[in-house]
């Protein structure tokens, strides 16, 4: 088969950009580029990356045009629509949300989660708009559609009334280096940002459907003294409210916010971490839970969505509303180390069902059936 892929959110940047939607895309690619099954792939991206390791996808850099969301949404309905009816390929791939309207042959779309329908208010209006009438309109036409997990695979059921037969599941993994990494390099780590040998971690952009005001509230209940907390993840939405929340609880010495983290970094952290806690409120996928108990760090985590998909029994799982649970399971980690031994050993298990190699082949097989036309 000929599959053109529309990977505008491909980002090699060393910031936001280069988040979990990304991730999910240059792995989907470097994995297709390995495949053996003899399909051709036309990928157009914002950049080519460099040649080598990339078999044969053959790349359409679209150039900085891209790099604007209202730019790339003209892009793709006019430029790539075009390049598509001079290539005729067999199969197009929208691997985040859209498809072309002036593609009519057979399509596969990916939709890694229906926040912008759950949570209109965490989102700006235009953007919440257009994600919601592209989405809609994409899974309509699509012949096939795929997700990250199936939490997210009820909610296109269910909100996007469309039939289950139609929706398939890929899940994600974690890289390589999200792995226990030499005593000795966690320490360096340590003494070279100058953090003690307890701290709890975060990941997350500061949005409302991170919790982190939520997780705040729990963190002061903590009995003191209690290790510092450390958040990793850019500002993201209604912010104030957590800035606020650490003035008016008085956590202005413990909890430390580190920005963006770099993707090289981000191992060291968990490594470091004592325990690492995410009680979002809703994730397509929750790929840094994945990645903490890659590392070896015990995972507290969240009841809702997808997120016991990904922590499964290695994980604990606690509703993300009740504030006094979240506090309690963090205190009871922190005072045993035979359970956060157990739960380090299980973390790794939990982390390695996942491979994208198997997230890649379920898209390989959805690309036949949507061939075939199912």
């Amino acid at each position: 088969m000929r599959i053109a892929l529309n990977a505008q959110l491909l980002s090699f940047a060393d910031s936001y950009r280069s988040g979990g939607i990304s991730r999910v895309i240059y792995h989907t690619l470097h994995e297709l580029g390995r495949d053996a099954r003899g399909n051709a792939y036309e990928v157009f991206v914002p950049e080519a990356p460099s040649p080598n390791g990339w078999g044969q996808l053959n790349f359409h850099p679209s150039g900085s045009r891209t790099q604007s969301p209202t730019l790339r949404i003209l892009w793709e309905q006019t430029v790539f629509a075009r390049e598509l009816r001079r290539l005729q390929p067999q199969l197009v791939h929208g691997m985040a949300y859209a498809l072309p309207i002036g593609w009519t042959g057979p399509s596969v779309v990916t939709v890694y989660d229906l926040s912008f329908l759950l949570f209109p208010k965490a989102f700006n209006p235009a953007n919440r708009i257009y994600l919601a009438a592209t989405t809609r309109a994409a899974v309509r036409r699509a012949r096939r559609v795929l997700t990250i997990s199936e939490h997210v695979k009820r909610d296109i059921v269910r909100l996007l009334r469309l039939p289950e037969e139609y929706v398939d599941v890929a899940y994600p993994a974690v890289e390589h280096r999200f792995q226990a990494l030499p005593e000795a390099d966690v320490e360096a780590f340590r003494v070279a940002r100058g953090l003690p040998d307890a701290f709890i971690f975060a990941v997350g952009t500061l949005e409302p459907r991170k919790n982190m005001v939520g997780l705040l509230h729990a963190y002061a209940r903590m009995s003191k003294p209690r290790p510092p907390l450390y958040v990793a993840g850019g500002q993201g939405w209604q912010v104030s409210p957590i800035f606020d929340t650490v003035r008016q609880l008085h956590l202005g010495e413990d909890v430390h916010f580190l920005g963006f983290v770099p993707e090289d970094e981000l191992p060291l952290w968990y490594n470091a971490a004592r325990l690492f806690v995410y009680p979002s409120l809703y994730e397509g996928f929750g790929l840094p839970v994945l990645e903490a108990m890659a590392c070896g760090t015990p995972v507290i985590t969240s009841t809702a969505a997808s997120l016991p998909e990904v922590g499964g029994k290695a994980a604990m799982l606690v509703a993300p509303q009740d504030v006094g649970r979240i506090a309690e399971e963090m205190q009871r980690l922190l005072d045993d180390p035979q359970r956060r031994m157990e739960m380090r050993a299980a973390g790794r298990i939990q982390a390695s069902r996942f491979s994208w190699r198997a997230m890649t082949d379920q898209i390989v097989d959805s690309y036949r059936r949507a061939v075939r036309g199912a």
